[in-house]
């Protein structure tokens, strides 16, 4: 009787540190990328994202859920590592990637190797998603490069520019975006691309650059670049006459660092619009209240104006609460298991909308063209959307 209550004991001991023991997700982003704020925004959603789970009994009947980072510098082939490393670990249910899609891309054979599913809260390369894998363990919650131009395109348009040059960066993330901005003047014969530039991360200027794009005829600049680059495009057009300042319709890059404090006064000088799918500012909705308090009590976040990279934040959260419902819906820590349940998820209320079915077999984009709008940099530095063009004089057009 005695080794029978023994082994009950010992059963029910080792079952509850089972319970107790973590459910990982883990987090391979640019942390450590000079002027980046993405990685910590995407960080900030999850952590936020896992008190509230862990608060509400977390998942597999008890277990918490607990997070792992590493850093790649957006460097595919350390991001390519640190997959492989978390992959290895048995108690990771899926992996979080960052901004800069290269990585993502460089990454794909290694997630589908390791079959682990990679959870997308910002990379907007189409091929991320349209990668030919069957199945596919890719799942994104963010933007795509097609919605983008499809966007900032017509937006050009509405300053009356259907002229429109393109300054992009010379990745495959830039590349991408060529696609989808001819696609989009294919289908729409008002707009017509009158240059195309390219630059690289080393270039020290973009003057001559934009100056062939204003020389072609353009009367906007659509643009696809990261904060860095965006300082030099600037300040590229605040070194020539008002009359050839042509307005800038940027690509999300910018909004992952610390552009705005950078720029400072060059973004009172130009027509500077940027692509977005979420703002914090103005919300007076239970769940964006609730995220806010958080990111005051977690992280001294002053209010909405103050919350850096803030779709970083917000895609994070919501794919965080979709990844612990996957999770709970396979009943056990099985990836293959939890890639399956991530397409049959319904009817979840999040922070940025209601999902009626986020992920299904032929679809792992969360989000669609209706979420994504125009914003702008305020004076005091934050992102809040654009009830309308910006006007520019008559002689700023061509």
């Amino acid at each position: 009787m005695r080794k029978l209550i023994w082994i009950v004991l010992f059963w029910c001991a080792a079952l509850h540190a089972e319970q107790a023991k973590p459910v990982y997700i883990g987090l391979d982003a640019e942390f450590g990328y000079k002027g980046s704020t993405s990685a910590e925004a995407i960080e900030r959603g999850i952590l936020i994202a896992i008190e509230e789970i862990n608060q509400a009994g977390g998942v597999l009947n008890g277990r918490p859920l607990a997070l792992l980072k590493r850093a790649n510098h957006s460097v595919p082939a350390r991001s390519v590592a640190n997959i492989e490393e978390l992959a290895a670990n048995p108690d990771i249910a899926a992996v979080f990637c960052g901004r800069f899609s290269p990585t993502v891309l460089d990454s794909l054979v290694t997630i589908h190797q390791a079959r682990i599913p990679m959870l997308d809260p910002w990379a907007a390369a189409d091929g991320i998603i349209d990668n030919g894998y069957k199945p596919n363990y890719v799942f994104r919650l963010s933007l795509r490069d097609n919605w983008a131009m499809q966007k900032m395109i017509p937006h050009a348009g509405v300053k009356h520019a259907h002229s429109i040059g393109l300054l992009l960066l010379n990745t495959s993330w830039g590349r991408g975006n060529l696609k989808a901005a001819e696609a989009y003047v294919q289908q729409h014969p008002d707009y017509r691309i009158v240059a195309t530039h390219w630059y690289n991360w080393s270039d020290e200027s973009l003057l001559e650059k934009y100056l062939a794009l204003y020389q072609a005829g353009a009367q906007a600049v659509v643009f696809v670049g990261n904060p860095g680059d965006a300082i030099k495009l600037l300040q590229a057009e605040a070194s020539v006459p008002l009359s050839q300042r042509l307005p800038i319709v940027s690509h999300w890059g910018v909004t992952g660092g610390d552009f705005a404090a950078t720029a400072g006064r060059l973004l009172r000088d130009v027509d500077f619009s940027v692509v977005q799918t979420y703002s914090f500012i103005g919300k007076q909705d239970p769940a964006a209240l609730r995220v806010l308090a958080a990111a005051k009590r977690l992280f001294g976040v002053a209010d909405a104006r103050h919350l850096e990279a803030p779709v970083g934040v917000a895609h994070a959260y919501d794919l965080t609460h979709i990844l612990a419902k996957a999770i709970n819906l396979a009943g056990v820590l099985d990836r293959v298991k939890i890639r399956s349940a991530l397409e049959q998820i319904k009817d979840y209320a999040g922070l940025i909308k209601t999902y009626r079915h986020p992920f299904s077999a032929d679809r792992h984009d969360a989000l669609s063209p209706e979420d994504v709008f125009i914003a702008k940099y305020a004076v005091d530095g934050s992102i809040e959307p654009d009830g309308g063009a910006i006007k520019r004089p008559m002689e700023h057009r061509r």
